[in-house]
C-alpha cells in the first residue's frame, strides 16, 4: 500500500481507501456482520481512510461503520463524512443550509461514535446549484459554517464533493477569492466520482488546477458504480445502454484472459497518477475486501489496459456510427 497526502492537509491516507457506502445496503442488501468485519479487513490490512455520508442507506451505513469504528483504535484510521446530502423512511432530503450542516456533524458523530471527524465534505454540490441560492450558497453559508467546526476542533478539513468537474472548480475559485473577505473558507479537498476510471478518465483534465489551488483530489468508484464490473449495474445506474453494453463486452474479455475486469479497474485507479490521493472502493464483503487491496499491491497488465479501452471505444463508435 502506498500513502500519499491530500493536498495540504497533512492526512497522508492509503492509495486504496474504503467507501462504506456499501455498508448501507446501497448497491444490494447487506449482513451487518459481515459489513462490520469489512472495516476491520481494510484498517488491518493498510487501508487507513473511511468515507461516509449519512445519505448512504438513509443513516445505514454511518450507524453500521459506527459499530465497527467502536472497536478500532482512533490513530489507526481517517475518517471522512458529509454534509447537506440525507434521507430519512425513504425520503431524500437536500439541505445546504449552515443551521442544518453544523446539526448534521454533531449527528453524525454520535453514530460513528467518534468525537472528532477529520474530513467534513459538503455533499453532491449540484443539487444546492438548482436550489435557491445556487453554489453560491455553498460559497456563503455551508463552507463558513464548516469552518466555524475546525476553530473548534469538531473537525479537522472541510471539502467538497460532485459528479460535475465544473460545479467543483467553480467553488474552489469563489472560496479561495473569499480570502479577500471576511469569510475565509477555502476548499481543502475535492472528492469525484466515475470520472478516473478505464472508461472515463475526465479528471485528470482538472488536475493541474485543483494542484494549482493546493486543493488535494479524491477519486471514488473505479468499477463507475458496476459498469466496470462481471455482475454488471444496478438497475438504477445512469449510464446510456451503449456505454453498458461497451463496458460489459469489456468484461466478457478479460474474463475470457482470466483478469477480472475488477482487478484492472482497481489497478487502474490507484496506480497511473500520483496527484490523486487515493481512490475509494465500496464493499461490505471482507473477502472482496481483501482481494481488492491484494490488486492494488500487483502490477498492472498495461497491454490489457489498451486492450479495453479500444474495445469500449470502438464499441461506442460502432453504436454512434448506427444511429
Amino acid at each position: 500500500m502506498k500513502y500519499n497526502e491530500i493536498g495540504k492537509t497533512g492526512m497522508r491516507v492509503s492509495n486504496l481507501g474504503f467507501g462504506a457506502s456499501s455498508l448501507g445496503g446501497v448497491f444490494h442488501s447487506i449482513r451487518e456482520e459481515e459489513g462490520i468485519r469489512a472495516v476491520h479487513v481494510a484498517v488491518d490490512n493498510g487501508i487507513n481512510f473511511i468515507d461516509v455520508s449519512p445519505y448512504y442507506g438513509h443513516l445505514k451505513a454511518e450507524t453500521v461503520l459506527g459499530k465497527a469504528l467502536k472497536e478500532i483504535p482512533r490513530d489507526k484510521y481517517y475518517l471522512s463524512t458529509k454534509v447537506g446530502r440525507s434521507g430519512k423512511d425513504g425520503v431524500n432530503t437536500w439541505d445546504y443550509s449552515a443551521k442544518r450542516a453544523v446539526e448534521s456533524v454533531y449527528e453524525s458523530m454520535e453514530r460513528l461514535n467518534v468525537d472528532y471527524i477529520d474530513l467534513i465534505n459538503v455533499h453532491d454540490i449540484e443539487f444546492q446549484a438548482g436550489m435557491e441560492g445556487g453554489l453560491q450558497k455553498i460559497v456563503d453559508e455551508t463552507l463558513p459554517a464548516l469552518y466555524t467546526l475546525k476553530e473548534k476542533g469538531v473537525v479537522g478539513h472541510v471539502g467538497i464533493t460532485d459528479l460535475q468537474l465544473e460545479n467543483l472548480k467553480w467553488v474552489v475559485e469563489q472560496s479561495n477569492h473569499s480570502q479577500l473577505t471576511n469569510h475565509h473558507s477555502p476548499v481543502e479537498s475535492i472528492l469525484n466520482f466515475c470520472h478516473y476510471c478505464l472508461n472515463d478518465t475526465r479528471l485528470a483534465d482538472f488536475l493541474g488546477f485543483f494542484e494549482q489551488q493546493g486543493v488535494g483530489v479524491i477519486n471514488a468508484s473505479p468499477l463507475s458504480m458496476g459498469l466496470l464490473s462481471s455482475r454488471g449495474t444496478p438497475d438504477w445506474h445512469p449510464a446510456p445502454k451503449d456505454l453498458k453494453d461497451a463496458c460489459s463486452k469489456a468484461a466478457a474479455f478479460c474474463q475470457q484472459q482470466g483478469y477480472p475486469i475488477e482487478k484492472l479497474a482497481i489497478q487502474f485507479s490507484t496506480s497511473l497518477n500520483p496527484r490523486i490521493a487515493t481512490t475509494l472502493f465500496s464493499s461490505a464483503n471482507p473477502a472482496n475486501v481483501l482481494k481488492n487491496i491484494e490488486y492494488v499491491n500487483e502490477p498492472m497488465d498495461e497491454q490489457l489496459v489498451e486492450e479495453v479501452q479500444r474495445i469500449i471505444g470502438d464499441q461506442l463508435y460502432v453504436t454512434w456510427k448506427n444511429t
